[in-house]
């Protein structure tokens, strides 16, 4: 699997690799909405922003991670931030995670024309066999949004990860396969032109 970070462009958003520069616009778009931060396993969120950077700075080093800001291209303002996470080069698998979109841009085209840029780069271009989502089984939203997208549910993590608050998370694990991709790749982008014209 060949995945490195390029810029990914659709009709609604572009997809910029984080870089430094970035930093403040990123602060801007997530430094908000305390209540959603508090199931997350890092704390992007008011004093917790520097930690936040400083892990995603830390992983993008170690090729770890990839970040990408989320730039709205209605008004040239990033939105939001989602990363290939846990990348395995070697099984042709990765997480698709780590998203925050500020509350003004969760509905609408911004989430699911993200996640099909972010999928297409990591079948089509990248070689990927297979892409995770681990969702916190607390956070509902996610976890529809997620099958929304058409990834089957593998199943619970019990006792997976202890949140930024000291909560022991158990995870849902959804997945999509390079055998699911077609299907999944056609209802997307009927679902973005029909729905989000």
């Amino acid at each position: 699997m060949n995945l490195k970070p390029h810029r990914l462009v659709g009709r609604h958003v572009r997809l910029e690799p984080i870089v430094p520069e970035l930093r403040d616009e990123l602060r801007a778009a997530i430094d908000c909405d305390p209540e959603s931060w508090e199931i997350m396993s890092t704390n992007g969120c008011g004093e917790g922003f520097e930690d936040w950077w400083g892990a995603l700075q830390g992983e993008t080093e170690r090729g770890e991670r990839i970040g990408f800001a989320i730039r709205r291209l209605s008004d040239k303002t990033v939105v939001g931030t989602s990363s290939y996470l846990n990348i395995r080069r070697l099984h042709k698998g990765l997480e698709v995670g780590s998203t925050f979109l500020h509350p003004d841009a969760r509905s609408g085209p911004i989430n699911p024309e993200s996640k099909r840029l972010m999928l297409g780069h990591a079948f089509d271009t990248a070689g990927a066999i297979r892409v995770e989502f681990m969702v916190d089984v607390r956070n509902a939203r996610s976890q529809a949004a997620v099958e929304k997208l058409g990834a089957s549910k593998d199943g619970v993590l019990r006792s997976h990860k202890i949140t930024w608050t000291g909560h022991v998370r158990d995870t849902a694990v959804f997945s999509i396969t390079d055998y699911d991709w077609p299907a999944i790749r056609e209802r997307l982008d009927y679902r973005l032109t029909e729905q989000f014209v």
